[in-house]
């Protein structure tokens, strides 16, 4: 017996339909079709797989398509994300979050982050890593919450 399922969705200026058809008991044929609202086809094409293998093929090119996705993101708008981090970066981030301003921690990190060209889950987890405790502005983590953390506290780095 053939069935078939059809979807449709719109996404920007583009109109895409899928359809899947079985066209005997051992095969699925997808057709995919994106177009244009004039009629210009930008995506076509036609997969045929075994039926038994459809739920698998689906997940498998959802993550692919997730993925590239992903790779061809826009560009970082944190201009030193991934850059390593530097004695004088950590020596200001530092120097930063220990001077007392009355500013709440998120909105710190969220300034410091803008600062350094950074994201704030960036400078939220470099912290305790310069020996300052990340929920308290102007604290130095505390020597059993650094070695908790595995990071340094101030003390350890020759200050107090």
């Amino acid at each position: 017996m053939t069935s078939t399922f059809q979807n449709e969705i719109k996404l920007g200026e583009v109109n895409y339909r899928l359809s899947v058809s079985t066209d005997s008991a051992e095969s699925l044929v997808l057709d995919l079709l994106g177009s244009h609202d004039s009629g210009e086809v930008i995506a076509d094409g036609r997969l045929r797989l075994p039926v038994e293998g459809g739920a698998t093929v689906g997940k498998l090119l959802s993550r692919v398509l997730s993925a590239h996705t992903r790779l061809r993101g826009r560009p970082s708008r944190y201009t030193n994300a991934n850059q390593p981090w530097t004695e004088a970066l950590d020596t200001a981030l530092r120097t930063t979050w220990l001077t007392p301003t009355g500013t709440p921690a998120s909105t710190l990190i969220r300034s410091i982050a803008d600062d350094m060209h950074r994201s704030p889950t960036a400078i939220r987890a470099r912290l305790p890593r310069v020996g300052c405790d990340p929920d308290i502005p102007g604290r130095e983590l505390s020597p059993a919450a650094a070695t908790l953390l595995g990071a340094m506290s101030g003390t350890t780095q020759g200050k107090t």
